[in-house]
């Protein structure tokens, strides 16, 4: 039986890409489809500043810019009469988290949750994960942050 990705509190720190390839499959009730950075360049981009504290001390802060999943799911939901319950952001690597729904709204008080494409006015890299994925709302380890992100699953209910 393998680990389930999203329940990653015992995944050991990947330093090594998994790979080089870079898409990601986002699958939505309605559509899968498979989309590049530059496809998440199109869309709206966010800046956040954000810390985080680990077992080797604070890191931070980093000005951080990218795609809201909330401005994702607006420009790839494509479900008109789902409600979302939560996304399965699963890496290259097999790490994952899931995001709630709740998390995305915007009256929450954290800034959004994040796939980040750049830190500090630079793209990031391969190494650097090249798409990420930021949960503002966790400044406690960065169990919940995602390097490589390659799968994202839109989780919704038929209403």
């Amino acid at each position: 039986m393998s680990a389930d990705p999203l329940r990653p509190h015992s995944h050991d720190n990947n330093i090594q890409p998994p790979s080089a390839d870079t898409h990601i499959v986002l699958t939505t009730p309605a559509v899968t489809r498979t989309l590049t950075v530059a496809d998440l360049q199109t869309l709206p981009q966010t800046n956040i500043t954000y810390s985080y504290t680990t077992d080797h001390g604070p890191h931070g802060p980093y000005h951080l810019q990218g795609v809201s999943l909330r401005d994702l799911l607006a420009a790839y939901g494509e479900c008109d009469r789902c409600d979302v319950s939560h996304f399965e952001i699963i890496s290259a690597d097999g790490f994952g988290n899931r995001i709630e729904a709740a998390e995305l709204d915007p009256a929450a008080p954290h800034d959004p949750v994040l796939l980040c494409l750049s830190a500090d006015g630079r793209p990031l890299t391969l190494a650097n994960g090249l798409v990420r994925l930021v949960v503002p709302s966790e400044t406690d380890n960065a169990l919940r942050q995602i390097k490589w992100v390659r799968q994202i699953n839109l989780i919704a209910h038929k209403i």
